[in-house]
């Protein structure tokens, strides 16, 4: 049995309402074989526990680790080339990265987020090319990553079946190319041969293999309405509700997507996805930047979920979720990185801060975020959309040992007043460097600057190495057809929507 006493000046268990959470002074906790076994009073826990081993000096914040819940690669766009652009046309610029290693790409990502307190990350792949094999391995390559490094991970591939680069059938959109772009436009689409049925049977195959794993679950992942069937949709309803199975679907991240639900079903997109089951207390949607007054109610009838991913939104014009409003009706929301941060890489303790400021309304009024709702997101709400819900997300007896510890003195140094609360310091000033310990099921996977599995530099050498290599002839005629298709994407969404009937919640109030 391996067994730690985790010390701490300030232990902050869980949340308890918007304004409060349980904190514990000079206190500590003993995990046994993975599980937190006993909570309290350092000094007391040391006269239990006199010769178990302790981790920490006194002088760390303890707190839940946190959960990235909306995440998908390791080398950022820009990274590989793609500049930031409204969504609609990044689409067509990130057909210029890179074919990239799978182990190393993700561990890349993995050690970003370690370093920043995540223990545990939604990672929703997709875009394989190949058929149901090649997706396979290319699926069980990334969840090892996450195994080779701790990580917990919920891992699920997104599942399109249509309009997989505009919004539009593939094949009325290779036909309103002119011709020379045709062929190569439909070179590109032929190389996804996965069917409805593969991504299904994929599915089984992932859950099958990491049956009973303690730190990889499998879930379910309807792209977006656009890339999905009504065929589709009926199924992962069915599907998610006989087997009780969470999803995490993108939804509403754009106008352009709010105006494709109208034109597609004469609804809003929730609406559209309730005829098929979909709404539920398993649903998490990603971003919902474009959700209606009625959409967040029944959203919060039904249990579901809401991912806020504050620098995505940003970065790729897509706007302002109404997280102010989705509080408010008591919907569970969480935190993501998306692609990457404000600042290009994986720092959940930055993407906090991003979410607490972004929401700062005009007014003297409680509907702001609180450091409580903050936290609560990233570690609670976060769990609640994973398949580790009631693992994870609070510092309990019982819960699984997943924490993170930083370092007190960099956050009030060189001064900070004792009137300052605890949590509000360490969310408005800890960064990545004062990340003293990442744990994950008891184990230490990350601690003073140094990850205990594996060589960080090796694994980035071999990741420069092998993409310092001369492109692949797909990846030449694909950089070519992304430079070649970008003005003929603008002409299809020049027009889409009139912008004066679809106004943001941050534009039709202050209420944000």
């Amino acid at each position: 049995m391996t067994a730690t006493m985790v010390r701490a000046r300030h232990l902050i268990t869980r949340t308890l309402d918007r304004h409060t959470h349980e904190q514990i002074d000079d206190a500590a906790l003993v995990q046994e074989d993975g599980v937190i076994t006993a909570i309290g009073a350092f000094e007391d826990l040391r006269r239990r526990y006199p010769d178990m081993a302790v981790l920490g000096d006194g002088g760390q914040v303890v707190l839940p680790g946190f959960v990235n819940s909306h995440h998908h690669v390791g080398l950022t766009p820009v990274q590989l080339g793609s500049p930031d652009m409204p969504l609609e046309l990044w689409f067509i610029t990130r057909l210029v990265c890179r074919n990239v290693n799978l182990r190393l790409d993700t561990l890349y990502s993995a050690f970003e987020m370690l370093a920043s307190g995540v223990t545990t990350v939604q990672h929703i792949h997709g875009w394989i090319p190949g058929g149901l094999q090649d997706v396979e391995n290319a699926a069980n390559a990334v969840i090892g990553a996450y195994e080779e490094i701790g990580m917990r991970v919920s891992y699920s591939f997104a599942l399109r079946d249509q309009n997989r680069l505009v919004y539009q059938a593939d094949q009325d959109f290779v036909a309103s190319l002119p011709e020379p772009l045709r062929e190569p436009m439909a070179r590109h689409f032929a190389r996804f041969h996965m069917s409805l049925d593969d991504n299904f049977d994929l599915f089984r195959h992932l859950r099958s293999r990491h049956l009973g794993k303690e730190r990889v679950r499998v879930q379910l992942a309807p792209a977006n309405l656009h890339w999905c069937s009504d065929a589709a949709l009926a199924r992962l309803g069915e599907m998610s509700a006989s087997e009780n199975i969470p999803m995490h679907m993108h939804l509403l991240e754009t106008a352009f997507q709010k105006e494709y639900a109208a034109r597609r079903g004469g609804c809003t997109a929730v609406e559209y996805i309730d005829r098929f089951g979909l709404v539920t207390k398993n649903l998490t949607l990603g971003h919902g930047v474009w959700l209606s007054e009625k959409d967040i109610d029944r959203l919060a009838e039904a249990g579901a979920c809401v991912c806020h991913n504050c620098s995505s939104n940003f970065r790729l014009r897509s706007g302002i979720a109404p997280l102010n409003r989705l509080e408010a009706r008591g919907v569970t929301t969480a935190i993501g990185t998306d692609e990457a941060g404000i600042n290009d890489d994986r720092d959940m303790l930055q993407e906090m801060r991003m979410v607490l400021r972004a929401h700062r309304t005009p007014g003297i009024g409680d509907e702001v975020p609180t450091m409580q709702q903050v936290l609560r997101m990233a570690t609670a709400g976060g769990a609640r959309t994973t398949a580790f819900e009631g693992r994870i997300g609070t510092l309990e007896v019982g819960r699984a040992a997943d924490l993170v510890m930083i370092d007190w003195h960099q956050v009030a140094w060189p001064f900070l007043d004792d009137e300052m609360p605890v949590l509000d310091a360490v969310l408005q000033r800890a960064k990545t460097g004062g990340v003293r310990a990442t744990m994950v099921a008891g184990e230490v996977l990350y601690q003073e600057g140094r990850f205990t599995r594996l060589d960080q530099d090796a694994v980035l050498k071999a990741l420069h190495e092998d993409l310092s290599k001369a492109l692949a002839d797909d990846e030449v005629e694909r950089r070519k057809l992304s430079k070649a298709l970008l003005p003929h994407v603008q002409r299809f969404y020049s027009g889409y929507f009139d912008p004066s009937r679809h106004q943001p919640f941050y534009r039709q109030s202050s209420l944000v």
